[in-house]
């Protein structure tokens, strides 16, 4: 049985709170006003997640402990037992034993409040990231897998899940060294371990506040900045900020060359490089984007240069039309700088558009944007959000709230944590995190998929709800897509499960749901005024989608310099500095002088988790792009597309090669130009 929250007096309260006219379900009401938790005393602290041993910091080491013995077993048994399909199983199990508690470990260092907590997570990371490493270089298991795969008869038994399932375990193995004699294993081993190191130091230093002294900067601007006694620390780019002087301050303070953290990235690419090498490939590059959808860094370039050939004029259109803004004011530089491009490029969309993020929120209020998502899945789908009672323990802040996934026939999918509110030191970043990965048990018994959805929502409060700008509106509906993913891609192994797949084919789903929160059929819906109940106008959802084509050119340009910095980064050597190489990407892929003193690669901070492939970004905008326009255009809640996207795109997760999924949905093979075409016609004009 399913345990629901009982909302109606915290939805009676609203109601009065808000004046409200629009009645909500009980997901809308979950998510309208604070949640005020039952008394926890005399209840038992279940842990987080409802993992009895993380009930305390010190869980961490007795779950790794656990995770580790049962690795043991199943290691035995796995180098024991015939080959067969229980060869894949019993590998599967490793893999699920291990990520259920690093990937739960990985969430838990970042989001929790308590720095214990946090320590605790921290070395479970390093300690279980350290046992992969080591069991991806043991030979006796990679044999087992290895006599699987080279007996003819047994691999003819198996399904082809199960088969690819194995060869990604294999692929796993070689990637790591496994071929190599025992001193390069050994070599290969180290160089991982030491990525871990350099990776964490890196991420830590990138968002790491630079500090000048008070004095160094004008006195009528420090104001704009945090005073820490006679210095200042600068934490962002204030992008934003209607004041020329106090974008260039930060821009030329945050992006200061911090020469310890030039060091520590030379390091980690040389690092990435040598281990590339060792294992058998040209290039770091090479080696992470073998089973994506680009495959080589070739093609990856060949996208990006032939995307730059098409979108360059436009681009140019797009700087032009900032310059001339520009020299209305009165700056005393008229020369467009990378300082000037976020914030006037605003200012043109608000201009020509007349749009105030201000004037939208009212109408977009957490609780509607819950409901629209609802309506969707529902209708798309067949499936819907139920709330859920939490457990004393088992979230780590309490404005956190937990979603069941249900569907009409096949019942409960999973779990959805949502931890959507800004809290003091809460990372400022939007993402998905999973933290169990579904997989088919023994018996025909499914271990539901478990998530986190991580955003950074002004939270309600006595007097009005959370009310979303459409950014962040645009947002909850890309995180959700990866929830969907996580939900729908009931795959028989975890290994595979959700979004554990090719990451270009991963942020399909995610940017799809972008398309989806930009039509006006969607977003009247579920969009009203949360006082009056107005539905929002038409013509300002127009506005907003014609606001997104407005300097779209020059915003996708400066995508396509970070992924062609980060190839060139990952590719061969280049024998100069990761600042010239900056200098360099940025004359041929942006459009926007470089500036001296200036090393915006480390605040780069993709570097490390998506290591040559932040072009995937770009290329599953335009699968995204493509599926839209052939599939849901003409009716965004067409239940056969939506049946048809979930069987060939979202059920396999990873279990089936990205392009083949890409190709059985629309119907075709996309070529490289077709991808780029699809970035480059404007996604809204349809509409």
């Amino acid at each position: 049985m399913l345990r629901r929250i009982r909302f109606d007096r915290l939805f009676k309260s609203s109601q009065t709170l808000y004046n409200r006219v629009t009645t909500w379900s009980h997901v809308g009401a979950a998510f309208n006003a604070p949640q005020h938790r039952r008394p926890e005393r005399l209840q038992r602290n279940v842990g987080l997640f409802g993992v009895p041993e993380l009930s305390s910091p010190a869980g961490f080491q007795v779950a790794q402990r656990g995770a580790l013995w049962e690795m043991e077993f199943l290691v035995k048994r796995v180098c024991t037992e015939p080959p067969g399909v229980g060869t894949v199983e019993a590998f599967d199990q490793l893999s699920d034993s291990l990520c259920k508690v690093a990937d739960l470990a990985d969430f838990i260092k970042i989001a929790h409040p308590d720095a214990a907590f946090r320590r605790a997570a921290e070395r479970t990371c390093v300690d279980v990231g350290t046992v992969v490493e080591k069991l991806n270089t043991n030979v006796e298991l990679c044999q087992s897998l290895k006599n699987l795969l080279d007996n003819k008869d047994v691999l003819a038994t198996l399904d082809p899940d199960t088969r690819r399932v194995a060869e990604l375990f294999m692929f796993d193995f070689e990637i790591s060294g496994i071929h190599l004699d025992e001193a390069k294993r050994r070599k290969a081993v180290s160089l991982n371990v030491k990525l871990l190191d350099l990776s964490h130091e890196f991420l830590h230093g990138s968002h790491l506040p630079s500090t000048v002294e008070k004095c160094a900067l004008p006195q009528h601007i420090r104001h704009c900045f945090s005073l820490d006694g006679n210095r200042i620390q600068i934490s962002g780019l204030h992008a934003d900020s209607p004041d020329e002087l106090v974008r260039e301050a930060a821009y030329r303070i945050f992006l200061y060359p911090n020469t310890d953290l030039l060091l520590c990235l030379d390091e980690l690419l040389a690092c990435r490089h040598e281990l590339a090498k060792l294992v058998g490939y040209e290039s770091f590059a090479h080696r992470a984007l073998k089973g994506t959808m680009a495959k080589t860094p070739e093609t990856v370039m060949t996208f990006l240069e032939l995307l730059t050939e098409k979108l360059c004029h436009r681009a140019a259109k797009d700087f032009s039309m900032m310059r001339s803004l520009k020299k209305k004011t009165r700056s005393l530089n008229y020369d467009l700088m990378p300082w000037d491009h976020p914030y006037l490029s605003g200012v043109i969309r608000a201009e020509k558009c007349n749009i105030e993020p201000i004037q939208y929120s009212p109408y977009f209020s957490l609780s509607a944007c819950m409901e629209g998502l609802n309506m969707l899945f529902s209708q798309l789908l067949g499936v819907s959000f139920q709330a859920e009672e939490l457990q004393t323990g088992e979230v780590w802040s309490d404005d956190v709230r937990k979603l069941a996934v249900v569907h009409e026939t096949e019942g409960l999918l999973g779990y959805i944590y949502c931890d959507f509110f800004h809290r003091p030191n809460k990372p400022q970043q939007d993402c998905h995190f999973t933290i169990r990965g579904g997989w088919l048990k023994a018996g025909g018994r499914y271990q539901l998929p478990v998530v986190v959805l991580m955003l950074s929502l002004p939270p309600p409060t006595s007097r009005t709800p959370s009310l979303l700008t459409p950014c962040m509106m645009e947002n909850l509906f890309h995180e959700m897509g990866h929830a969907m993913h996580s939900m729908l891609g009931r795959t028989r192994y975890q290994h595979v499960s959700g979004t554990r797949c090719a990451t270009d084919f991963a942020e399909v789903p995610s940017v799809l749901m972008e398309f989806f929160a930009s039509d006006y059929r969607v977003v009247s819906q579920f969009a009203r005024h949360y006082e009056t109940g107005e539905p929002l106008p038409e013509s300002m959802v127009t506005r907003l989608c014609q606001s997104k084509r407005i300097c779209g050119a020059a915003d996708t340009q400066l995508q396509v310099f970070y992924a062609a910095l980060d190839q060139v980064y990952h590719g061969k050597p280049q024998n100069r500095t990761t600042t010239d190489i900056l200098k360099d990407m940025q004359g041929k892929f942006y459009g926007l002088p470089y500036v001296r003193n200036t090393a915006w690669q480390l605040r780069f901070s993709h570097l490390v988790g998506y290591g040559a492939k932040y072009y995937s970004y770009l290329m599953s905008r335009a699968v995204a792009s493509m599926v839209w326009r052939q599939c849901f255009l003409k009716d965004p809640f067409n239940r056969a597309m939506g049946e048809r996207y979930r069987r060939e795109m979202l059920a396999h997760g990873g279990g089936k090669e990205p392009m083949l999924m890409v190709t059985e949905m629309l119907q075709k093979t996309p070529t490289i130009e077709d991808f780029v075409e699809a970035l480059v016609l404007d996604p809204e004009a349809d509409r």
